[in-house]
């Protein structure tokens, strides 16, 4: 099969299975983003070189006591405070590691991770980022499936332009080191028509007040900020591992961290932006 088209065909499959898992139910979408994370984990496993046994079994745990945690909101009031405090603690532990993620990408003395180091991403970089975005659609008026379709449509977006734009006129190097086909000015292209399609899901598909635009605004900032660098750091670790993909599932797109390794590098730090929203409101 042509390859273009191989592409085109898995792409659009991985597209429908996300939109329709995400609007169907809550169940369904747990269920697609709980997969997501075990087939993610095993990919990294792989990458880093580390046994798969405990890594799955960790992810796995992990997820179904979110899950239990989060089904738990309607409870006593000791589970509404732990549901909170469980946010926090996951957020801040996740931020933690993004930090040590984004030291490494730029390290350009480091050819090898450390067996402690490989656990730590597994837990900052992989497992708890899929946890944080599976707690972004739910708000105050309950699971809202719009949220987190827009910021998949937000990453998708920027990858497109950053694209679109470096190959036209992009002429300066983003990151050659890590990824030789990115330019700066794809990069500022893939931003700025972040923005312009985050107005358009505010005004149009969302529907929030005028006065809260700037919510969405910023958010496709940090999409096209972090959303790059979590594209790099993936990179970084597949370059380490002297590997193109992260893994095949995906014919002509790679692994599951192939595709989301933007999105859950961006989860945490839209979910600290609505932290601070609700602290400030």
């Amino acid at each position: 099969m042509n390859e273009t088209l191989k592409r085109s065909i898995s792409g659009a499959v991985y597209v429908i299975l996300l939109i329709t898992c995400i609007l169907y139910s809550t169940e369904s979408f747990f269920i697609l983003f709980g997969a997501f994370l075990i087939i993610a984990t095993y990919e990294y496993c792989s990458l880093v070189k580390i046994n798969k046994i405990l890594p799955l079994i960790i992810a796995s745990l992990t997820y179904a006591l979110f899950y239990s945690i989060t089904f738990a909101v309607d409870g006593p009031l000791f589970l509404l405070k732990f549901n909170k405090t469980f946010d926090l603690s996951v957020l801040f532990s996740t931020l933690f590691v993004s930090v040590k993620c984004i030291a490494l990408l730029f390290d350009s003395k480091v050819v090898k991770i450390d067996s402690f180091s490989k656990y730590v991403y597994l837990i900052g970089y992989v497992i708890l980022p899929f946890i944080i975005l599976t707690k972004i659609p739910f708000g105050i008026a309950g699971y809202n499936p719009k949220i987190l379709i827009s910021i998949f449509i937000l990453i998708w977006t920027n990858d497109s332009f950053a694209y679109i734009v470096g190959k036209s006129i992009g002429k300066h190097k983003l990151f050659e080191r890590i990824s030789p086909k990115k330019t700066i000015e794809g990069f500022l292209g893939g931003v700025f028509f972040a923005i312009i399609a985050s107005y358009i899901i505010a005004v149009y598909y969302i529907q929030i007040a005028e006065s809260k635009i700037f919510i969405w605004l910023v958010i496709a900032i940090i999409v096209g900020v972090f959303g790059t660098i979590g594209d790099l750091i993936e990179s970084k670790f597949k370059r380490i591992a002297e590997v193109k993909d992260s893994g095949k599932i995906m014919p002509g797109h790679g692994g599951v961290l192939d595709r989301l390794d933007s999105v859950i590098f961006v989860a945490p730090i839209i979910f600290l932006f609505y932290q601070i929203l609700n602290y400030i409101s």
